[in-house]
């Protein structure tokens, strides 16, 4: 049997090197893991944090509504595995009669879990192999996840991220 650790977004922020990340943490905050994503799925990522919506559905909203419709639920994400520094995840969907396991890429798998309420999981092999401490991350300018315990994220900060990521307002 697989060990795995529960893990919730921790941050979502721009590193000293101008690479957007994705941080994971275990609940103590001891282990996080660090991943570079794309600015599209931070957005969709931090949108999400903060309770952000649009009047038509954006991609992952797209897919929840999918998974939904068609009878399934996001019962889990599984970040599985670390090759050649990059992450890979499985979404378990479960439905009445069955449970379906899609292959994906860890930052759209927790895009689609937030919205879902799913929790996210990573496999201990993972952890052991690409987890830092706290203190070993920096995050440049503004971030959108609060550290639990922390007030929330204002709405002013998100904007702020988002111009800073240069991201293509075309779908809102």
């Amino acid at each position: 049997m697989v060990a795995m650790v529960q893990m919730f977004v921790y941050r979502v922020g721009i590193d000293p090197r101008g690479r957007v990340l994705l941080i994971l943490a275990d609940k103590e905050g001891k282990r996080l893991l660090p991943m570079v994503i794309g600015q599209f799925e931070a957005k969709a990522i931090a949108m999400e944090l903060v309770g952000q919506h649009f009047e038509r559905p954006l991609t992952h909203d797209l897919l929840q509504n999918i998974v939904s419709s068609l009878g399934h639920r996001v019962e889990r994400v599984d970040v599985t595995k670390l090759e050649d520094e990059t992450f890979f995840a499985e979404l378990t969907l479960a439905g009445q009669d069955d449970v379906v396991k899609v292959d994906s890429r860890p930052s759209d798998a927790i895009a689609l879990a937030l919205r879902a309420g799913a929790p996210i999981y990573v496999w201990d092999e993972v952890l052991d192999r690409a987890a830092v401490r706290p203190e070993d991350i920096a995050i440049e300018g503004e971030t959108v996840a609060p550290v639990e315990g922390e007030e929330e994220p204002d709405i002013e900060r998100v904007r702020r991220l988002f111009e800073d990521l240069d991201i293509d307002d075309e779908e809102q």
